[in-house]
Parts: C-alpha cells; structure tokens; sequence
C-alpha cells in the first residue's frame, strides 16, 4: 500500500524531534556542568576579593552572569555541542537506531538534519552574544567589582577618562580633552584644531563641551578666527555658547578610540576582542591606517564572522566519527573527533596569530581552518557506510 506525502512528512517531524530530543537533554547537561565548575572554581580563588570589596550574593551572581557570554565564546559551547553530540550519535550506533533509519531509505546527510540545525542555531547565537553582549560585558562586571569602593576610584571616577588625545583622520581634526565622559559623552577642557578646505588652520578651546540633538555644542568657548594679515596675532573670538554642527565625531567613536587605542597586537592575537560596530567607528576617523593597525582591524572583523561558525564545524567533525555502526570501536571514534577538534581550535589561534602579524591575508587567516576541517569532515561524512 503507497504511503501518502502527508504521512511521511509526518513522521520525518515526529523522527526530528525525536533526534534534537535526544540531542538538547545532554547538551544542557554538559553546559549545565561546564559553567557550573568554572563558576565554583573561580569562585573559591575570588571569594576572599569579594569578601574585600564588600560584595552581596546577588552582586556575585550578576557579575558571574556577565562574565558567562565570554566563557561560552571562548570554548564551552562547541566542547559542550561535541560531547553531547557524540555521546548521542554513538548511543544511536550502539543500539542500532542509525542502521534502522538508513535501511528504511533515509541518507545519513537527512538523520543529521537536526544537528546541522543546531549548529547554525548557535553559530548565529554566538554572533549575536558576540556583537551585542560581549564587547561590554567585561567592563561592566569589573564595575561591579569596584561598585562599593570610595574615594578616587569610586564609580563617578570611573566614568571619566583622562588626557584623551585622537585624530579623526577623515575630516583632518585633532582632538585633545582634559577629561572624557565615556557615558555621557561630556567634555571638560576640550581642544581641537582643524583644517579648512582652504588649507587655514582653526583652533578651538572651551570650558566645557556636550553633544546635544546630535550637534557637539561647547560653553565659555575661545575660537580662532581668519587673521587678516600674516604678521600681526592670531585673532580670537570668545562666546558662552557655540554649536558646532560640522564636528561629525559621535561619542561611539570616540569609546571605539579609547578602547582600540589600548588594546595591544598580542591580546588582539589570542581572541575577538571589538564588536563589528568599534571596528566600523574607528575605521571612520581613521581611513589611512598604519599597515600593522589595519591587519590587526581586518583580522578582529574576520574573525568575528568567521568565529561563531565554529559550532556548526563542530558539527560537522563529530557526524563521521559518531554515526557509524556499532561493529567500530566507540572510543577509537570519539578519541579521534576530540583530537581532530583540538587541532582545528589550534589552528584558529595560530590563524589569528599569523593574521594580526600581517603575515596571511586576515580573510584566509580567519577562515581557512573552517574552511580545511568543515570541509574535511563533510568528505569523511561520505564515506561513513
């Protein structure tokens, strides 16, 4: 008797289920268990900082729940997504639930629907947490950390940043500023100094600066002005206020700037450490970049699309070690797509390493080890029998 469309669509949903069933249980385990021992053992080395600086429980969980996006990024989620795959693909094989489906007529490439969804699932996760949450979140736990301290490194400190200096190469303007706002966006003793179209020079010095409705707007201001004759003084105008709409710097910039500025070629080297955005921002007031900053840049916004799909090669490394038949050695297998695993998390940070230090090109830095393991694992995946 044919079987209709409808009921073989149905059952390949209820098969699905049934698969990322059996996948999601010891996957949250094996999260579950990750973060859990990370979070006891730092706990039990920083329980005497935090006695000192006076931290409640509450404040303790917050500053491990930010914390928690970097350590999934780092390693846990795809460890954490091959474990479980692999304990789950090799308890398939071991009761011969693999060999049943594929003799019913399904490929092996249709099994691992499911887990091929999962992986984009969390490749795509891991970009989002890595554009949205990530850049901030370290500097926002290390607020907590320092949230009950007093004095000069007391919380309305901590927002200023001093003697900023930045160029926008873009527009040609020099800025230097006594003391920055990195959450207002307010200025104390702001100086800048810009070049006309006509090749003149401008100065401009204030008491105070702001961006409001968009427009940098500077009180108690003292601003050159065009010197009629090259031998006498450079003229000067003062005002109490002064918009100033030609100043295109935002204040996401000028946090690009500060937090670019100090971050050195070796931590750049070992992980992603900008969002797409700070890159953007700081590529705008710095479209002529010295050699070594642009493939430090290039490679930092290569990796953060080429990192998150880290998941999904995971993935694709576990299937052919995982799905064959019972009559192969598990350990054998599960040994092997460990070790295979290892080297490719190898190879992304020599990747990085070689990119940052302008020695590969960042975009084959970045995503040839996707490119040698994804596409190593989907042959040996045609060859499991």
């Amino acid at each position: 008797m044919p079987v209709s469309p409808a009921y073989s669509a149905a059952q390949m949903r209820l098969l699905d289920r049934y698969l990322l069933r059996e996948l999601l249980i010891p996957l949250g385990y094996c999260l579950g268990g990750f973060l859990i021992f990370w979070i006891a053992f730092d706990l039990f080395s920083e329980l005497g900082a935090f006695q000192q600086e006076k931290l409640k429980a509450v404040e303790i969980a917050e500053y491990y729940l930010l914390l928690t996006p970097k350590l999934l990024q780092d390693i846990v989620l795809p460890v954490a997504l091959l474990l479980a795959l692999l304990y789950v693909l090799t308890n398939h094989a071991r009761h011969h639930e693999l060999t049943a489906m594929r003799a019913a007529g399904l490929s092996l490439w249709r099994l691992c629907v499911p887990y091929l969804f999962v992986g984009i699932f969390f490749s795509l996760f891991l970009f989002c947490l890595n554009e949205l949450w990530l850049p901030n979140s370290p500097e926002l736990a290390e607020q907590i950390r320092k949230r009950h301290a007093s004095g000069p490194t007391g919380p309305t400190d901590r927002q200023w940043r001093r003697d900023l200096k930045f160029r926008n190469d873009g527009d040609d303007r020099f800025w230097r500023i006594r003391n920055y706002n990195v959450e207002t966006g307010e200025m104390v003793e702001p100086y800048v100094e810009w070049r006309l179209p006509d090749g003149s020079h401008r100065q401009l010095v204030a008491e105070r600066g702001v961006l409001s409705n968009g427009v940098w707007t500077f009180f108690n201001v003292r601003r050159s002005v065009p010197n009629p004759s090259p031998d006498s003084p450079k003229p000067w105008e003062q005002t109490n206020v002064l918009a100033v709409a030609e100043f295109s710097e935002t204040p996401e910039q000028i946090k690009s700037e500060i937090k670019i500025s100090q971050l050195s070629s070796i931590k750049a080297a070992k992980k992603v450490q900008l969002s797409i955005a700070e890159i953007l921002d700081y590529n705008r007031l710095h479209p002529r970049l010295r050699q070594s900053t642009r493939a430090m840049l290039d490679t930092q916004l290569y990796a953060h699309l080429a990192g998150p799909w880290t998941c999904l090669v995971v993935v694709l490394i576990a299937i052919p070690f995982g799905a064959p038949s019972g009559r192969r050695n598990v350990f054998v297998g599960v040994a092997a797509s460990i070790f295979i695993c290892f080297a490719y998390f190898v190879l992304q940070r020599f990747g990085m390493a070689l990119g940052t230090g302008g020695y590969l090109p960042p975009l084959v830095a970045t995503w040839l080890p996707n490119a040698i393991f994804g596409g190593a694992a989907i042959w040996l995946t045609t060859q499991v029998r």
